[in-house]
């Protein structure tokens, strides 16, 4: 039998089989290590998982190709590391409103919800409008998911108008009250992407995190100390 990478390399047109051929190369190409760690080490709560490396998911997605209709039937899987595939394999042109929201519903650790917002989402052209959305919803990772896009989208989108981002600094201000973890974590990445941006996104978000640092509320202060820390760094 031809081994799982030869399998994917003809990708025959039965997409159900392509999709069990990625899956035996992920599972070929895993390692024990890696899936023991992912939670303990990572933070990263994925029970099904193979426990493959993204430098080898990144190298099957250049076996693969862009393959919309194939990112949908991976995703459909469950698999961590086959959804996390979809990020290098979908046609973001061809990615929907509804896909988005449908994905970043599923959205169950941070790293599947990075990775998409930061290889996948953020060449959409429905970016702007989802941060928007999520970051008023209330699940953990839906609602990171608006701030993971966002910084992705500070630190992709070269020829976007610093305007684009200081109208999202009451959003972030917003989002900063929120003390859960991932969602506190992703508004500190989100403000310190636009503060990275050029001097006046800089002083704009040095600005809104000294006010932050100075919040009655808990996690408003972690962020704006966070971001204050990082980017007087540069």
């Amino acid at each position: 039998m031809p081994s799982a990478k030869t399998r994917v390399q003809r990708k025959v047109q039965t997409p159900n089989l392509d999709v069990e051929a990625a899956l035996a190369w992920l599972k070929e190409n895993s390692s024990k290590k890696i899936r023991e760690e992912m939670l303990p080490r990572y933070g990263i709560n994925a029970p099904k998982s193979f426990g493959v490396s993204v430098a080898n998911i990144q190298k099957l997605a250049k076996i693969i190709g862009r393959d919309h209709e194939f990112a949908l039937a991976l995703w459909e899987t469950g698999w961590y590391e086959a959804r996390m595939l979809t990020a290098f394999v979908d046609e973001p042109e061809r990615v929907t409103p509804a896909q988005m929201d449908r994905w970043c519903r599923d959205f169950d650790n941070w790293g599947i919800c990075d990775t998409l917002c930061f290889h996948l989402f953020d060449k959409t052209p429905h970016a702007y409008r989802k941060v928007e959305q999520w970051a008023k919803r209330r699940d953990e990772f839906v609602k990171r998911a608006a701030f993971a896009l966002l910084a992705s989208l500070a630190l992709h989108d070269k020829s976007a108008s610093d305007e684009n981002f200081v109208k999202f600094l009451p959003l972030i201000e917003a989002g900063a009250t929120d003390d859960r973890n991932f969602v506190k974590k992703g508004v500190s990445w989100a403000l310190r992407g636009v503060g990275g941006r050029n001097h006046q996104l800089n002083s704009a978000a040095l600005t809104l995190a000294d006010r932050l640092a100075k919040s009655p509320e808990r996690g408003a202060r972690w962020v704006g100390k966070d971001v204050l820390r990082q980017l007087k760094r540069k």
